[in-house]
């Protein structure tokens, strides 16, 4: 049995693509070369594209019409899991990032952020109608490009 829709699913890959574009910005202002800065300009530019084809995909959804204790119970624990486990609070998101000094540290943060992001969709997908596979796979394949573009980067950093 399901437990979550895929749009449930698409509400959180909205806020995590959100949590990027400001971690994006972030790395781009300590980036110290040129193509580096470039880097993480275009991964911003890409989390605000990936966060508007997933809200395209989330408008023509089917909406999740679970049996819940209260509503939006579902979707709370959803937010509230990305919140604490794979995105972080502000406050601790600020923590981290405070502890990111350079280039090498940002690649690094952001490799293991889109990593989770990849996993976190794959383990989902057992949660999600079979139906509706289709549309968690569309954002796997984006969060395997961005994991592809930080990796050449560091790669070129070695």
């Amino acid at each position: 049995m399901s437990v979550f829709a895929a749009s449930d699913i698409m509400e959180v890959a909205i806020r995590i693509e959100e949590n990027g574009v400001n971690f994006y910005k972030f790395a781009e202002q300590i980036a110290k070369k040129e193509d580096e800065k470039k880097l993480f300009a275009q991964l911003a530019q890409a989390e605000v594209a990936h966060k508007k084809t997933f809200e395209k995909l989330f408008a023509g959804m089917e909406k999740s019409n679970l049996t819940e204790s209260y509503e939006g119970e579902f979707g709370a624990y959803l937010r509230s899991y990305v919140d604490n486990n794979l995105i972080f609070t502000k406050e601790i998101m600020d923590k981290q990032l405070s502890n990111i000094k350079d280039t090498a540290g940002a690649l690094d943060f952001a490799i293991q952020r889109e990593l989770d992001s990849i996993l976190y969709y794959h383990e989902i997908k057992k949660l999600v109608p079979a139906a509706q596979h289709d549309a968690l796979e569309k954002i796997i394949e984006e969060e395997r490009k961005h994991f592809q573009s930080l990796t050449a980067m560091k790669k070129c950093m070695e």
